[in-house]
């Protein structure tokens, strides 16, 4: 055991040597399994940050553990004819179906009402377009992660009263009332002035699409305004993580009743929850990653070629070395295993300096854009395994080629 021990740390000096002795050899021998491994490692790192960023966006604006109930909510790829069948069977929802579901479901937390259009918004001589209008009840701000950044939102008698109050979000701020106090101000959807009230925390944007274009005004006023008869959306929490499961169980079962739906009867509504979101972008991500990952690795494939071709040159160049050992009492398998380290520390020293390459890009385009870049254990794993599996591999057959050399032959080469 110690013989061997020994023999592998004789090995690996020998193999150093050989790399350090040709530097720029070595490096340009390289190239192939850094390019390789920095671009298996940064496409590993935007897959891991796309999921992050995309649940990040989710829960920063729907809340984590909550569920929404729409008339359609349907997650994936719909076809034409399951579209036109949902559009035939399911109902609206009505913000009389709130206070039926608040009642029912006892696990459930908060039960709110909203609805949405898009409109331009005026204050003086500014105008703002494509604001989403928000018509909400007034446990809204208590879903999500949004909070307030000054003022307050609407309560239950306002929305009661249909109050033409509003709480804008950051954009509507900062182009309105940029440096100023925006409480008590007056501003105009459309013909109709609504008091600010409360301004809205900064959320970013999403995949290029700002969070912050929105004004929220009490659902009462929304259907005041724009009429009644539209469908609304119903969001909710569970009053614990534990219990959300049976939440959302409840509020299915709650909605059937509405709807007066029969047993075997298909939901004539929708129900989607932030886990469910979660679970469909993960498995998104990991069918991009299946596509993706395989292609990029095909350029380690292309290194481990040009790691073949080096080795097959170093065997000829150390043909005299070769002999000299075998007549000395090394065995095929001691040189063998001498190039086949060679060819490892090769190969991995190459992915060691793509994963530093990697995570230098990775560290660049955090930098430059919202993109959240995420280098995991299991990519770090993935490349340097793999760099590594190759630099073997495709030294298989130049250790085979030096193993095999007759000493006597070996030692007649000149060196």
């Amino acid at each position: 055991m110690h013989v061997r021990y020994g023999f592998v740390l004789e090995s690996t000096r020998i193999a150093l040597q050989s790399i350090f002795a040709h530097k720029l050899r070595t490096f340009l021998t390289l190239l192939g399994i850094i390019i390789g491994v920095a671009s298996v490692m940064v496409v590993g790192a935007g897959i891991e940050g796309l999921e992050t960023y995309v649940m990040d966006s989710v829960s920063k604006t729907l809340g984590s553990d909550s569920f929404i109930v729409a008339k359609f909510a349907q997650l994936g790829h719909v076809t034409q004819e399951d579209w036109e069948k949902m559009v035939r069977r399911n109902k609206d929802i009505h913000i009389s179906d709130i206070p039926f579901v608040r009642e029912y479901c006892t696990a459930c937390g908060e039960i709110a009402g909203e609805i949405s259009t898009t409109r331009t918004l005026y204050y003086g001589s500014n105008e703002i377009f494509g604001t989403r209008v928000m018509g909400a009840t007034a446990n809204r701000v208590m879903l999500g992660n949004q909070g307030l950044a000054e003022g307050r939102y609407f309560v239950d008698e306002e929305v009661r009263r249909s109050r033409s109050i509003c709480v804008i979000g950051w954009d509507v701020y900062e182009k309105f009332f940029d440096g100023m106090d925006a409480i008590g101000k007056t501003i105009k959807l459309g013909p109709h002035p609504f008091q600010v009230v409360g301004v809205l925390e900064k959320l970013g944007s999403t995949f290029g699409q700002s969070l912050d274009n929105n004004l929220h005004i009490p659902i009462s006023s929304y259907q005041k305004i724009y009429g009644s008869r539209s469908s609304i959306l119903i969001r909710g929490n569970a009053v614990s993580r534990e219990r959300f499961d049976r939440a959302t169980q409840q509020v299915r079962t709650a909605m059937r009743i509405r709807h007066k739906l029969g047993p075997g009867e298909e939901d004539t509504f929708g129900l989607i929850s932030t886990e469910e979101i979660n679970s469909f972008v993960d498995e998104f991500t990991q069918m991009i990653a299946v596509v993706v990952v395989p292609i990029t690795l095909i350029s380690l494939v292309v290194g481990g070629i040009v790691v073949m071709n080096i080795m097959l040159v170093s065997v000829t160049e150390r043909t005299f070395e070769i002999g000299l050992r075998k007549s000395l009492g090394a065995r095929r398998r001691d040189i063998l295993n001498q190039f086949l380290i060679e060819s490892f520390f090769l190969a991995a020293s190459g992915g060691m300096i793509g994963l530093g390459l990697a995570a230098l890009v990775a560290w660049i385009i955090e930098m430059v854009t919202p993109m959240t870049m995420t280098i995991s254990l299991s990519y770090v794993i993935l490349s340097i395994g793999v760099s590594g599996g190759i630099g073997i591999i495709f030294g298989i057959y130049p250790a085979f080629s030096a193993s095999k050399l007759d000493p006597i032959e070996a030692l007649r080469e000149d060196r």
